[in-house]
């Protein structure tokens, strides 16, 4: 039996004090991104591509429009946004700099608030800096962990490390990799284990090379790196970066490629931001 005041499981209710902090969060981020000189998008809740983008199609909520096409409900705004600004806004705006503020809704029943952005041709440092502005005026300066996406392919293709094992990070199993290097690469933690990469063989050390790069161009303190990372994403192929505070992740983003469009973004939890500052108080 279903009471009348019951809501589905992962859907979401926000009154009084966390209404007011989901509003204030929203309020601050659009005046910030605004600010940065992005302009605001609202893409449709209903996609006939969506699905394009995923490869798993059990997230996605589906139904018929009336002559009966599929269309999906909308799960993922980064797609999304970069097809609609570069396909259909493409020759009537010139800005390349967008931010949307928007649920997404995946099967069964989850609701998730995100405040994203995107930047066609953009790179992953600005990308990175635009999400500690906006988190540190939101209140929150969490730990920034940085990695790259392509260490772990190169792990698999070319070192015989199963991208499973990665996933579940079963560090002895990746410590009997018969590779001389890969002690030591599980040990990189910190900006300064990257100071001297001659152990490393060259396409793992040139990889390498990339996360200390873009961490000597961000200015936040807080910066972890796991080199050995590794999530199945739809579209994230480089580097990478997640933001936690209290196990919760709260942001993350990347550099990626849509439909052959190279693009930066990244995606604020406003869910777990909202959390966040409640459980502070």
């Amino acid at each position: 039996m279903i009471f009348e005041h019951e809501i589905p499981s992962g859907s979401r209710l926000y009154f009084g004090k966390s209404a007011k902090i989901k509003r204030e969060i929203e309020y601050v981020a659009s005046q910030t991104l605004d600010g940065l000189g992005f302009e605001e998008i609202v893409t449709p809740l209903f996609s006939y591509h969506q699905h394009e983008s995923f490869d798993d199609k059990k997230p996605l909520v589906r139904l018929n429009d009336e002559e009966n096409h599929e269309v999906t409900l909308r799960a993922d705004s980064t797609a999304d946004v970069v097809r609609i600004v570069t396909k259909r806004l493409g020759r009537s705006m010139e800005s390349k700099k967008w931010f949307y503020i928007q649920p997404t809704v995946t099967f069964p029943t989850k609701e998730q608030y995100q405040i994203g952005a995107e930047v066609i041709g953009g790179n992953f440092e600005k990308m990175a800096e635009t999400t500690v502005v906006l988190l540190k005026q939101i209140g929150i300066e969490p730990v920034m962990q940085i990695a790259n996406i392509r260490i772990p392919h190169l792990l698999n293709e070319k070192y015989g490390v199963s991208l499973e094992v990665l996933k579940s990070m079963h560090v002895e199993q990746i410590m009997n990799a018969d590779l001389p290097w890969i002690e030591q690469l599980v040990r990189l933690n910190s900006v300064n284990d990257l100071n001297d990469l001659s152990a490393f063989p060259d396409d793992i050390k040139a990889e390498l090379e990339k996360i200390k790069e873009a961490i000597e161009k961000i200015e936040y303190n807080n910066v972890v790196i796991s080199p050995l990372f590794y999530a199945k994403m739809r579209y994230y192929d480089s580097l990478t970066f997640r933001m936690f505070e209290d196990n919760s992740l709260l942001a993350m983003g990347g550099i990626y490629t849509v439909d052959a469009v190279e693009a930066a973004g990244f995606a604020l939890y406003t869910d777990e931001c909202i959390a966040n500052k409640m459980n502070r108080g």
